[in-house]
């Protein structure tokens, strides 16, 4: 197979889940589509964010992409599992891997999320860990991503957010970082909760799910990473340095395009 892996996120913050996947499979191909122009998606409507996922997803579908990882936790607790119906390809998220790790990490089984006010509305994370049999402590933690995308992640803000965020946080062992722009500000966060507390990152965890998944069929590629980014490509390179910076080609997209291909999905599927 030669087919790359696509990615999509809302923004820059997915490229921590490509940073992981490249390390497992560093011959595949990928393609990564930052939808920066309706950045952050955690303060839009389910139902927006669910179109906006699914003219993403139609958009990788046309690249020939061999499968799709949803890179945004607003997004996979938006429009997942129903998704992974619209596409003809495999579809993981980045919730349930999140979920698996924190399982893992705790030892008292009391365990905090934090997400965008999406994603901690949707309940998802909430209702996978009482599952599991965890107690569950979350927050929604709105400036999170505002902070990130500014560059601002050491700043005396980031801090001070960081401290009126976690201040109830009881008393938990591990922390989800329930975003995947939040692991920029690990080093703040994991100030302010202590070194007792572990801090969980579902990008290793989402990058082991596909690679088990994917097994001996992975992609076979050169490792090239092809970017499609719907707002300004500075402005998506300035701030990916954020991240570590990004390697490979960087391509406009007209978000409007998107959007012309999402009133031709719904109405497909309102037809069938």
């Amino acid at each position: 197979m030669s087919r790359p892996i696509g990615i999509f996120d809302s923004g820059v913050g997915g490229l921590t889940v490509l940073k992981a996947l490249r390390a497992r499979l560093p011959h595949c191909d990928f393609v990564y589509l930052g939808d920066t122009a309706r950045v952050p998606y955690g303060r839009k409507p389910k139902e927006m964010v669910r179109g906006f996922a699914s003219e993403i997803a139609w958009f990788l579908e046309q690249l020939d992409v061999a499968c799709i990882v949803v890179a945004c936790n607003t997004a996979s607790a938006c429009a997942l599992p129903g998704l992974a119906d619209e596409v003809s390809v495999p579809v993981w998220g980045v919730i349930e891997p999140g979920i698996e790790a924190a399982r893992r990490a705790t030892i008292t089984g009391r365990v905090g999320v934090i997400g965008t006010k999406g994603t901690i509305a949707s309940g998802v994370y909430q209702r996978g860990l009482q599952a599991a049999g965890l107690e569950v402590w979350a927050q929604a933690c709105p400036m999170f991503v505002h902070l990130v995308e500014e560059g601002l992640a050491d700043s005396e803000d980031a801090d001070v957010l960081a401290r009126h965020y976690l201040k109830g946080r009881g008393d938990i062992d591990t922390l989800i970082l329930g975003c995947t722009h939040y692991p920029v500000l690990a080093p703040v966060i994991q100030r302010v909760v202590g070194g007792g507390v572990k801090l969980v990152s579902s990008a290793e965890v989402t990058a082991e799910v596909v690679c088990a998944a994917v097994g001996g069929d992975a992609p076979d590629g050169q490792g090239r990473v092809t970017h499609y980014v719907t707002g300004g490509v500075p402005a998506y390179q300035h701030t990916a340095e954020v991240i570590g910076g990004v390697e490979g080609k960087v391509i406009p997209l007209d978000v409007n395009r998107l959007a012309d291909a999402g009133v031709s999905v719904r109405a497909n599927r309102a037809a069938i």
